[in-house]
Protein backbone atom coordinates (compact mmCIF):
# COMPACT_ATOMS: atom_id res chain seq x y z
CA UNK A 1 0.00 0.00 0.00
CA UNK A 2 1.60 3.59 -0.67
CA UNK A 3 2.79 5.53 1.86
CA UNK A 4 3.07 9.44 1.02
CA UNK A 5 4.89 12.47 3.85
CA UNK A 6 4.51 15.77 3.19
CA UNK A 7 5.46 18.76 5.19
CA UNK A 8 4.92 22.34 5.45
CA UNK A 9 6.00 25.10 7.94
CA UNK A 10 2.92 27.06 9.11
CA UNK A 11 1.84 28.24 12.70
CA UNK A 12 5.78 29.20 13.12
CA UNK A 13 6.58 25.23 13.50
CA UNK A 14 6.30 21.92 11.46
CA UNK A 15 3.00 20.20 10.29
CA UNK A 16 3.77 17.01 8.99
CA UNK A 17 1.30 14.44 7.20
CA UNK A 18 2.09 10.84 6.59
CA UNK A 19 -1.04 9.11 4.60
CA UNK A 20 -1.87 5.47 3.62
CA UNK A 21 -3.93 4.15 0.51
CA UNK A 22 -4.62 2.60 -2.91
CA UNK A 23 -3.25 5.66 -4.62
CA UNK A 24 -0.13 7.36 -4.51
CA UNK A 25 -1.35 10.72 -6.41
CA UNK A 26 -4.92 10.78 -4.81
CA UNK A 27 -3.03 10.65 -1.37
CA UNK A 28 -0.18 13.56 -2.23
CA UNK A 29 -3.01 16.02 -4.04
CA UNK A 30 -5.15 15.04 -0.54
CA UNK A 31 -2.27 16.08 1.83
CA UNK A 32 -1.12 19.07 -0.22
CA UNK A 33 -4.98 20.39 -0.12
CA UNK A 34 -5.20 19.51 3.86
CA UNK A 35 -1.99 21.80 4.38
CA UNK A 36 -3.08 24.08 2.31
CA UNK A 37 -6.32 24.54 4.66
CA UNK A 38 -3.48 24.72 7.48
CA UNK A 39 -1.78 27.77 5.78
CA UNK A 40 -5.41 29.17 5.04
CA UNK A 41 -5.87 29.14 8.93
CA UNK A 42 -2.82 30.47 9.87
CA UNK A 43 -3.63 33.68 7.39
CA UNK A 44 -6.70 34.16 9.36
CA UNK A 45 -5.64 33.28 12.52
CA UNK A 46 -2.03 34.86 12.77
CA UNK A 47 -1.78 37.99 15.22
CA UNK A 48 1.62 38.97 13.60
CA UNK A 49 -0.18 39.20 10.32
CA UNK A 50 -1.33 43.02 9.83
CA UNK A 51 -4.20 41.96 7.42
CA UNK A 52 -5.45 38.70 9.05
CA UNK A 53 -9.36 38.21 11.09
CA UNK A 54 -7.21 38.11 14.04
CA UNK A 55 -5.35 41.18 14.00
CA UNK A 56 -8.10 43.41 12.96
CA UNK A 57 -10.33 42.00 15.88
CA UNK A 58 -7.25 43.09 17.75
CA UNK A 59 -7.01 46.63 16.46
CA UNK A 60 -10.36 47.61 16.70
CA UNK A 61 -13.10 45.43 18.93
CA UNK A 62 -12.08 47.70 22.10
CA UNK A 63 -14.27 51.06 19.88
CA UNK A 64 -16.86 48.69 18.78
CA UNK A 65 -18.10 44.96 17.13
CA UNK A 66 -15.79 43.58 14.51
CA UNK A 67 -17.30 41.55 12.18
CA UNK A 68 -15.44 38.13 11.74
CA UNK A 69 -15.79 34.79 9.18
CA UNK A 70 -18.27 31.82 10.58
CA UNK A 71 -15.69 29.79 10.95
CA UNK A 72 -13.50 31.97 13.15
CA UNK A 73 -16.61 33.12 15.10
CA UNK A 74 -17.51 29.19 15.72
CA UNK A 75 -13.71 28.92 16.63
CA UNK A 76 -14.36 31.79 19.20
CA UNK A 77 -17.45 30.44 20.89
CA UNK A 78 -15.23 27.58 21.11
CA UNK A 79 -12.71 28.92 22.85
CA UNK A 80 -15.19 30.85 25.29
CA UNK A 81 -16.64 27.70 26.17
CA UNK A 82 -13.64 25.79 26.80
CA UNK A 83 -12.59 29.09 28.93
CA UNK A 84 -15.65 28.63 31.05
CA UNK A 85 -15.16 24.74 31.36
CA UNK A 86 -11.60 25.32 33.09
CA UNK A 87 -12.65 27.73 34.91
CA UNK A 88 -10.29 30.39 33.11
CA UNK A 89 -7.28 27.85 32.95
CA UNK A 90 -7.76 28.49 29.36
CA UNK A 91 -7.80 31.59 28.14
CA UNK A 92 -7.00 33.50 24.77
CA UNK A 93 -7.11 36.95 26.31
CA UNK A 94 -3.92 36.13 28.25
CA UNK A 95 -1.56 38.33 26.04
CA UNK A 96 -0.99 40.86 27.83
CA UNK A 97 -0.03 39.63 30.79
CA UNK A 98 2.72 37.85 28.50
CA UNK A 99 3.28 41.59 27.32
CA UNK A 100 3.94 42.37 30.97
CA UNK A 101 6.03 39.52 31.77
CA UNK A 102 8.43 40.32 28.84
CA UNK A 103 8.05 37.28 27.03
CA UNK A 104 6.48 39.05 23.63
CA UNK A 105 9.15 38.76 21.97
CA UNK A 106 11.84 38.70 24.83
CA UNK A 107 13.05 36.47 27.44
CA UNK A 108 11.05 37.81 30.47
CA UNK A 109 11.28 40.05 33.46
CA UNK A 110 10.07 40.31 36.26
CA UNK A 111 7.35 43.17 35.92
CA UNK A 112 6.23 46.43 37.52
CA UNK A 113 3.17 45.58 39.87
CA UNK A 114 1.17 48.43 38.66
CA UNK A 115 1.81 47.24 34.97
CA UNK A 116 0.75 43.75 35.87
CA UNK A 117 -2.12 44.84 37.53
CA UNK A 118 -3.01 46.40 34.67
CA UNK A 119 -2.56 43.81 32.42
CA UNK A 120 -4.72 41.81 34.61
CA UNK A 121 -7.64 43.99 34.02
CA UNK A 122 -7.61 43.22 30.55
CA UNK A 123 -7.38 39.64 30.76
CA UNK A 124 -10.46 37.59 30.95
CA UNK A 125 -12.77 35.75 28.06
CA UNK A 126 -15.96 36.81 29.97
CA UNK A 127 -14.92 40.03 28.50
CA UNK A 128 -15.18 39.18 25.13
CA UNK A 129 -18.60 39.80 23.64
CA UNK A 130 -19.89 37.45 20.52
CA UNK A 131 -22.96 38.24 18.67
CA UNK A 132 -23.78 34.93 16.93
CA UNK A 133 -26.47 37.25 15.06
CA UNK A 134 -23.88 39.38 13.25
CA UNK A 135 -20.55 36.98 13.65
CA UNK A 136 -18.83 39.86 15.89
CA UNK A 137 -16.68 39.99 18.31
CA UNK A 138 -16.57 43.49 20.92
CA UNK A 139 -14.10 43.75 23.84
CA UNK A 140 -15.82 45.09 26.83
CA UNK A 141 -12.14 46.60 28.50
CA UNK A 142 -9.60 48.90 26.55
CA UNK A 143 -6.25 46.54 25.96
CA UNK A 144 -7.52 43.42 25.61
CA UNK A 145 -5.70 41.10 22.83
CA UNK A 146 -6.90 37.67 21.33
CA UNK A 147 -4.15 35.17 20.68
CA UNK A 148 -5.74 31.88 19.44
CA UNK A 149 -2.29 30.16 19.41
CA UNK A 150 -3.33 27.83 22.56
CA UNK A 151 -5.84 26.61 20.11
CA UNK A 152 -5.22 27.35 16.99
CA UNK A 153 -2.92 24.01 15.88
CA UNK A 154 -5.34 21.80 16.99
CA UNK A 155 -8.37 23.67 15.15
CA UNK A 156 -5.83 23.51 11.69
CA UNK A 157 -5.33 19.64 12.46
CA UNK A 158 -9.31 19.35 12.71
CA UNK A 159 -10.25 20.99 9.24
CA UNK A 160 -7.00 19.19 7.77
CA UNK A 161 -8.34 15.64 8.75
CA UNK A 162 -12.34 16.74 7.48
CA UNK A 163 -10.37 17.52 4.44
CA UNK A 164 -8.73 14.08 4.30
CA UNK A 165 -11.58 12.61 5.31
CA UNK A 166 -13.54 14.19 2.02
CA UNK A 167 -10.83 13.00 -0.23
CA UNK A 168 -11.55 9.63 1.01
CA UNK A 169 -8.48 9.38 3.06
CA UNK A 170 -9.19 6.29 5.89
CA UNK A 171 -5.66 6.01 6.98
CA UNK A 172 -3.49 9.12 7.88
CA UNK A 173 -0.87 10.46 10.98
CA UNK A 174 -0.62 14.17 11.38
CA UNK A 175 0.94 16.57 13.53
CA UNK A 176 1.95 20.05 14.22
CA UNK A 177 5.34 21.35 16.04
CA UNK A 178 5.44 17.79 17.68
CA UNK A 179 2.92 19.33 20.16
CA UNK A 180 -0.79 18.65 18.96
CA UNK A 181 -0.91 15.23 16.84
CA UNK A 182 -3.82 13.28 15.53
CA UNK A 183 -4.84 9.66 14.09
CA UNK A 184 -6.72 9.33 12.04
CA UNK A 185 -8.07 5.47 11.23
CA UNK A 186 -5.99 2.21 11.26
CA UNK A 187 -2.48 1.58 9.42
CA UNK A 188 -2.10 -1.18 7.04
CA UNK A 189 -0.65 -3.32 9.48
CA UNK A 190 -3.90 -3.32 11.69
CA UNK A 191 -2.15 -2.02 14.71
CA UNK A 192 -3.52 1.38 15.91
CA UNK A 193 -1.03 4.58 15.97
CA UNK A 194 0.60 4.76 18.82
CA UNK A 195 2.36 8.16 20.33
CA UNK A 196 5.33 7.79 22.79
CA UNK A 197 5.81 10.93 24.80
CA UNK A 198 9.48 11.52 26.43
CA UNK A 199 10.44 13.47 29.65
CA UNK A 200 9.64 17.30 30.24
CA UNK A 201 12.73 19.95 30.75
CA UNK A 202 12.14 22.39 33.73
CA UNK A 203 11.54 26.06 32.74
CA UNK A 204 14.27 27.69 30.61
CA UNK A 205 15.83 24.17 30.15
CA UNK A 206 18.05 24.55 27.01
CA UNK A 207 18.49 20.24 26.44
CA UNK A 208 17.83 18.86 23.24
CA UNK A 209 15.92 15.58 22.44
CA UNK A 210 18.96 13.43 21.89
CA UNK A 211 19.62 14.71 25.88
CA UNK A 212 16.49 12.23 26.85
CA UNK A 213 16.67 9.87 23.41
CA UNK A 214 14.68 6.22 24.61
CA UNK A 215 13.27 7.67 27.25
CA UNK A 216 9.66 7.08 27.44
CA UNK A 217 6.98 8.46 29.91
CA UNK A 218 4.01 7.33 28.18
CA UNK A 219 2.60 5.86 25.29
CA UNK A 220 -0.69 6.88 23.39
CA UNK A 221 -3.36 5.34 21.17
CA UNK A 222 -4.91 7.79 18.71
CA UNK A 223 -7.39 5.74 16.78
CA UNK A 224 -9.37 8.50 15.73
CA UNK A 225 -8.22 10.79 18.21
CA UNK A 226 -6.25 13.28 19.23
CA UNK A 227 -3.55 14.33 21.66
CA UNK A 228 -2.29 17.74 23.13
CA UNK A 229 1.07 18.53 24.91
CA UNK A 230 1.81 21.52 26.87
CA UNK A 231 4.77 22.36 28.97
CA UNK A 232 6.70 25.36 30.38
CA UNK A 233 9.97 24.38 28.85
CA UNK A 234 11.57 27.75 26.91
CA UNK A 235 11.82 31.03 27.31
CA UNK A 236 12.31 31.63 31.05
CA UNK A 237 14.44 34.04 33.88
CA UNK A 238 15.74 33.58 37.12
CA UNK A 239 14.67 35.81 40.27
CA UNK A 240 15.81 35.06 43.45
CA UNK A 241 15.98 31.09 43.81
CA UNK A 242 13.37 30.60 40.99
CA UNK A 243 13.15 30.10 37.52
CA UNK A 244 9.82 31.84 36.05
CA UNK A 245 8.77 30.55 32.83
CA UNK A 246 6.56 31.98 29.76
CA UNK A 247 3.76 29.66 30.49
CA UNK A 248 1.19 31.74 32.50
CA UNK A 249 -1.72 31.61 35.09
CA UNK A 250 -4.68 33.27 33.66
CA UNK A 251 -6.06 33.19 36.95
CA UNK A 252 -2.98 34.82 38.76
CA UNK A 253 -1.28 36.42 36.20
CA UNK A 254 1.83 34.74 37.34
CA UNK A 255 4.10 31.70 35.96
CA UNK A 256 2.92 28.46 36.28
CA UNK A 257 4.71 26.60 38.88
CA UNK A 258 2.65 23.61 39.60
CA UNK A 259 3.57 21.12 36.76
CA UNK A 260 6.63 20.68 33.97
CA UNK A 261 4.04 18.99 30.86
CA UNK A 262 0.28 17.97 30.85
CA UNK A 263 -1.14 15.83 27.94
CA UNK A 264 -4.60 15.48 26.79
CA UNK A 265 -6.30 12.58 24.47
CA UNK A 266 -9.82 13.10 23.36
CA UNK A 267 -11.38 12.99 19.86
CA UNK A 268 -11.00 16.69 18.68
CA UNK A 269 -7.94 18.23 18.09
CA UNK A 270 -9.14 21.72 19.31
CA UNK A 271 -10.19 20.62 22.65
CA UNK A 272 -6.82 19.07 23.13
CA UNK A 273 -5.14 21.63 22.07
CA UNK A 274 -7.39 23.91 25.06
CA UNK A 275 -7.18 21.53 27.32
CA UNK A 276 -3.52 20.58 27.75
CA UNK A 277 -2.51 24.17 28.52
CA UNK A 278 -5.81 24.28 31.24
CA UNK A 279 -4.19 21.24 32.72
CA UNK A 280 -0.31 22.51 32.66
CA UNK A 281 -1.94 25.30 34.76
CA UNK A 282 -4.65 23.58 37.30
CA UNK A 283 -1.98 20.58 37.89
CA UNK A 284 -2.85 17.33 39.11
CA UNK A 285 -6.22 18.52 40.26
CA UNK A 286 -7.37 19.23 36.58
CA UNK A 287 -7.36 15.64 35.80
CA UNK A 288 -10.29 15.28 37.81
CA UNK A 289 -11.68 18.67 36.83
CA UNK A 290 -11.38 18.66 32.91
CA UNK A 291 -12.89 14.44 33.17
CA UNK A 292 -15.97 15.75 34.93
CA UNK A 293 -16.85 17.54 32.05
CA UNK A 294 -14.99 15.08 29.37
CA UNK A 295 -15.58 11.70 30.42
CA UNK A 296 -13.64 10.10 27.86
CA UNK A 297 -10.43 12.63 28.95
CA UNK A 298 -7.45 10.45 28.97
CA UNK A 299 -4.68 13.35 30.48
CA UNK A 300 -1.23 12.75 32.43
CA UNK A 301 0.41 15.89 34.58
CA UNK A 302 4.20 15.25 35.46
CA UNK A 303 5.01 17.25 38.12
CA UNK A 304 8.16 19.43 39.29
CA UNK A 305 8.98 16.92 42.70
CA UNK A 306 10.77 13.60 41.87
CA UNK A 307 9.05 10.85 42.94
CA UNK A 308 10.18 7.80 45.36
CA UNK A 309 12.22 5.96 42.56
CA UNK A 310 14.34 10.05 41.40
CA UNK A 311 12.16 9.94 38.17
CA UNK A 312 9.49 12.45 37.53
CA UNK A 313 5.83 12.37 39.24
CA UNK A 314 3.43 11.67 37.03
CA UNK A 315 -0.54 11.41 37.47
CA UNK A 316 -2.73 9.63 35.09
CA UNK A 317 -6.16 9.51 34.56
CA UNK A 318 -7.41 6.99 32.22
CA UNK A 319 -10.81 6.73 30.93
CA UNK A 320 -13.22 4.51 31.93
CA UNK A 321 -13.27 0.90 29.79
Amino acid sequence: MPTVRLARHAMNTRFEVLLHGASEPALRAAGEEALDEIGRIEAQLSIFRPDSEMARVNRHAAEGPVRVSPPVFQLLERAQSLSRQTGGAFDPTVGPLVRAWGFLGGSGAWPDPARLAEARARVGMEHVELDAARFSVRFARPGMMLDLGAIGKGYALDVAVECLREAGVTCALLHGGTSSVQGLGVPPDGQPWKVALGPPAAAGDTATADDTAGEVLAEFVLTDASLGVSAVAGKAFRQGDREWGHVLDPRTGEPVQGALMAAVVLPEATATDALSTALLVLGAEGLEKLGASHPNLEGLVVLPELGPTGGRTVWRRLPPP
